[in-house]
């Protein structure tokens, strides 16, 4: 596309028809994507984060129905035939799981699962896909890369590992990532390790990323762009640094309040309530239970997603509910 632009989720909604009356997963979800910008998408677990990504893999259930529509450099997903569906995944997207242990075969060395993906396209030797591997890990920090690729998943740490899977998924030279949740499997020092490995990676091959996690502060330090959802529904967005510093929707709020501090000690702040699911939403704001700024508008009609001074937000309050939010940081 014109602007750059390489993935552009459209009003996208994921309802499971097996169910009877239909479950909603995720509700008009608009996203766009492009090339050399990394794009957070933050919630908590069950707010549709993994079933958006999972949608632009074409990798939903057979009983989901999916509205809207979700494009690659102007050409719809969904609409893709089987060949040209196997070349997009094999080609212009790639994945990193959040657990690598589980997407590893136990069986297999680290070269072979390395390798996989170009030897068996015939897009190159088993020579030269090797070379590649090595190189490729060793851009990764792995050190003797010739000696991990004859290992087994099972003789690396968490972070090699996740390592091989950065790598493996930069083998087919993609230009897009999905990261779902990369580094949750790991510890801290190694999280902070894995996390600029990729994002450096990511700069310097000019790579559009689509970063999913639960941790607001992990994606404001590696995106351009920050994306939050609750039951489903995106309900703020725009620039990673203005949007961590003075966010505008209470759950945005909410999620950097419950932080732990890193120079005081205090009781942790919690959200109060319990997260819910799209289907459980029926009318209203689906935060509003939770949501000290609530109104009777809140509760009876849905918010939509507006532009509010180059942030989207989907609150009735917003203006209002960012200036509290302001004044209560200053006092």
């Amino acid at each position: 596309m014109n602007d750059g632009t390489l993935l552009d989720i459209q009003g996208l909604g994921i309802e499971l028809t097996r169910t009877r009356p239909a479950r909603p997963l995720v509700r008009d979800v608009s996203l766009a994507i492009r090339s050399g910008e990394s794009v957070g998408l933050v919630g908590e677990s069950g707010s549709g984060k993994s079933m958006t990504v999972k949608a632009a893999m074409r990798l939903l259930p057979a009983d989901a129905k999916v509205d809207g529509d979700i494009m690659f450099e102007g050409r719809s997903v969904l609409r893709l035939d089987r060949s040209g569906l196997a070349s997009y995944r094999r080609a212009d997207v790639a994945m990193i799981h959040q657990d690598p242990r589980a997407h590893t075969n136990p069986i297999r060395t680290v070269g072979d699962f390395v390798t996989e993906a170009v030897v068996t396209t015939g897009r190159a030797t088993k020579r030269e896909a090797a070379e590649r591997a090595r190189e490729l890990l060793e851009q990764m920090g792995v050190h003797d890369a010739d000696r991990r690729l004859q290992q087994y998943p099972h003789q690396l740490s968490g972070g090699l590992l996740q390592r091989v899977m950065i790598a493996a998924a930069l083998m087919t030279e993609p230009r897009l990532i999905f990261a779902d949740e990369p580094t949750t499997a790991l510890d801290v020092t190694v999280q902070s390790e894995v996390v600029a490995i990729l994002a450096e990676q990511v700069r310097q091959r000019g790579l559009g990323m689509l970063f999913i996690t639960h941790d607001l502060d992990l994606a404001a330090a590696i995106t351009d762009t920050l994306a939050v959802m609750y039951a489903g529904t995106l309900v703020e967005k725009g620039p990673s640094a203005d949007l961590y510093a003075a966010p505008r929707h209470p759950y945005t709020a909410a999620l950097l309040a419950s932080r732990p501090s890193a120079t005081e000690v205090r009781r942790l702040v919690t959200i109060p309530g319990r997260p819910v699911a799209a289907f459980e939403v029926e009318q209203g704001c689906a935060f509003a239970a939770r949501c000290p700024f609530a109104v009777d508008r809140c509760r009876g009609e849905r918010p939509a997603l507006r532009d509010i001074g180059g942030r989207s937000v989907a609150c009735h309050r917003a203006e209002e509910v960012a200036s509290e939010l302001k004044m209560a940081a200053s006092a």
